[in-house]
């Protein structure tokens, strides 16, 4: 079986614009969330994740003219176009597929009637025709839209098209934005949290929303590969414990499957991780739900972490972003501290990392659950690891 290769990368959040940017700030353990009053977000005080704007609109104006995107195809072309420049694929090749996840996509233009856009732009299909068409592409995208772990699905997919050798590389990009309509749903859960969420913490009181986009660029194409020691994509996969609409199975057996196949997938065993990049949303249930998976899985010793105290929970982009980190994590031999904790908060034991640290790692496991009993998992390592 051919080898498929991380070869590029780009996230943008409130931390930064570029992969280096976002992840030199995690190790600085800072983080981009703050409180806003906003009336286009809510209308009460919030705890979020935000975009600079102004930055934004900067940025893009350099490459393209702002009025013809919306906010999240403009996050998406430019984290694209960053990504592309590390490359040498031409995205107009027929040998190259873009693959998309989002969860609610352009869903500001519901909230505003006179925007200057197509009715037809709420549509998912419609972000990825407007990007490709962007980058020329000749080859008809792939929409992934599966709650929560959207992006790491979008990154399974992603592997599959490369494994059956229909594409020679696939650019991987995933985003989300906020809006009113978002936390709205949330807020109805009585599942946000009043302060900046803590993952796994005992005093956690539930998420911290954010927006973001992250693209990955995979290939086939050994030629492709800039690095001596290049991050692979070793194997993933999805489950579903069809417990509640909204609610994780209480056992933790959805994730624990999702866990037990991608490694099966990447012909590893539990002994052969170095690090667990955690889903870790700060909700009573999703934190209690993956310790329990994780100690099934016979993993609680593996160092794990959250970062979504650090930019949020990006939704559709999170599972990407938070791969991306991993990757750069094995790239720099560092684990990142699992930012918001302090008091143990779950009922099984787990190995959460309390401070930056420089140690080799050669491998990471990322997890992600979403609604609708929805689980994904995806493990990651250099070419020649054990």
């Amino acid at each position: 079986m051919n080898n498929i290769y991380t070869i590029a990368d780009n996230i943008i959040t409130s931390l930064g614009f570029s992969s280096r940017e976002n992840f030199d700030n995690l190790k600085l353990g800072k983080s981009g969330i703050k409180k806003t009053s906003d009336p286009k977000i809510t209308q009460i005080p919030l705890q979020t994740s935000i975009v600079d704007s102004k930055r934004l609109e900067t940025e893009f104006s350099r490459i393209d003219k702002p009025e013809k995107y919306t906010r999240l195809e403009k996050m998406m072309i430019l984290s694209i176009t960053d990504a592309l420049k590390q490359t040498d694929i031409d995205p107009s090749k027929e040998n190259t597929l873009f693959v998309f996840s989002s969860v609610k996509g352009n869903i500001d233009l519901i909230e505003n009637e006179n925007h200057p856009f197509d009715k037809d732009r709420i549509n998912l299909w419609a972000i990825s025709d407007q990007v490709c068409k962007f980058f020329n592409s000749a080859v008809k995208p792939v929409f992934v839209s599966n709650a929560c772990i959207s992006g790491v699905t979008a990154i399974i997919v992603a592997a599959e098209y490369l494994r059956n050798g229909k594409y020679k590389n696939v650019i991987v990009c995933g985003g989300d934005i906020i809006s009113e309509f978002t936390p709205s749903g949330f807020q109805s859960f009585k599942a946000i949290s009043d302060e900046p969420c803590k993952p796994f913490d005992a005093n956690r009181t539930g998420i911290t929303l954010g927006e973001g986009v992250g693209t990955i660029i995979m290939t086939s194409n050994k030629d492709l590969v800039k690095e001596e020691k290049p991050v692979i994509f070793r194997g993933g996969a999805n489950s579903n414990d069809a417990n509640h609409i909204s609610g994780p199975s209480r056992t933790g057996d959805g994730l624990y499957y999702a866990i037990r196949n991608t490694l099966k997938e990447a012909g590893k065993t539990n002994t052969n991780i170095d690090y667990i990049s955690g889903h870790g949303t700060a909700t009573p249930y999703n934190d209690e739900m993956e310790s329990k998976a994780i100690k099934w899985a016979e993993l609680e010793h593996v160092p794990v972490n959250s970062l979504k105290a650090y930019w949020g929970h990006t939704l559709g982009a999170a599972g990407i972003i938070e791969c991306i980190a991993g990757i750069h994590s094995i790239k720099e031999n560092c684990l990142i501290q699992s930012l918001g904790y302090s008091e143990h908060g779950v009922s099984e034991p787990l190995n959460v990392i309390t401070e930056f640290k420089q140690t080799e790692i050669n491998n990471f496991l990322k997890t992600a659950s979403g609604f609708g009993g929805s689980n994904a998992a995806a493990y990651f390592s250099e070419l020649n690891a054990d």
